[in-house]
């Protein structure tokens, strides 16, 4: 595979990741996001090919046993989530810089895959209590999913060392213009 950068955004579920990202996109046109495939069903207004690959888990095991992908995680009660290999060769294809959304145990994964090739930066909610009302405002977990995440958060916090850069996103616009500023100083490092 041939070798490009990439940046890997961590965080627990409700940390604001996907908000950072998505921002970053908007701002950045050296970046192109990476689609991770998935087996869980889609939500309201997710798009497959943009979203996620949505994938039966047949097809996604399928792909572990023709090695697809770079990394794949069993999350959330049985749902597969991974990163083909294909779709980093599209976006290096392309020259694009890869952007990652990742949970962390995937980034931290990827990081070691990509090496010197990639930032790794681990988005950290102000505290638990406000990350499960992030939770609870997008309205698309039960009490039972809602725990589950919450718990995983917990022990995901832990590994925020293992990252080098944090992202305290604790005031979204200051979040956002520290994380602009620190892809900019990466990206320019070429």
């Amino acid at each position: 595979m041939k070798k490009g950068k990439v940046i890997i955004f961590c965080a627990p579920s409700g940390s604001g990741k996907t908000t950072i990202v998505k921002h970053l996109l908007q701002v950045n046109h050296r970046l192109l996001f990476s689609v991770s495939a998935c087996t869980r069903n889609k939500r309201e207004g997710e798009v497959d090919g943009k979203d996620y690959y949505f994938l039966s888990k047949e097809s996604f095991e399928q792909k572990i046993k023709s090695e697809e992908f770079l990394e794949f995680e069993e999350v959330y009660g049985g749902n597969f989530y991974g990163t083909l290999k294909s779709e980093i060769d599209r976006i290096w294809g392309l020259g694009k810089v890869v952007l990652f959304d990742v949970d962390v145990v995937g980034g931290l994964h990827l990081k070691e895959y990509f090496g010197a090739n990639a930032l790794a930066i681990f988005v950290k909610p102000p505290n638990i209590q406000v990350l499960e009302e992030r939770l609870r405002f997008r309205s698309t977990e039960t009490e039972a999913t809602l725990r589950m995440r919450v718990n995983k958060a917990v022990k995901e916090l832990d590994f925020e060392s293992k990252f080098e850069q944090v992202l305290l996103n604790d005031d979204l616009k200051h979040a956002l213009a520290q994380a602009e500023l620190i892809v900019n100083d990466f990206i320019k490092s070429e």
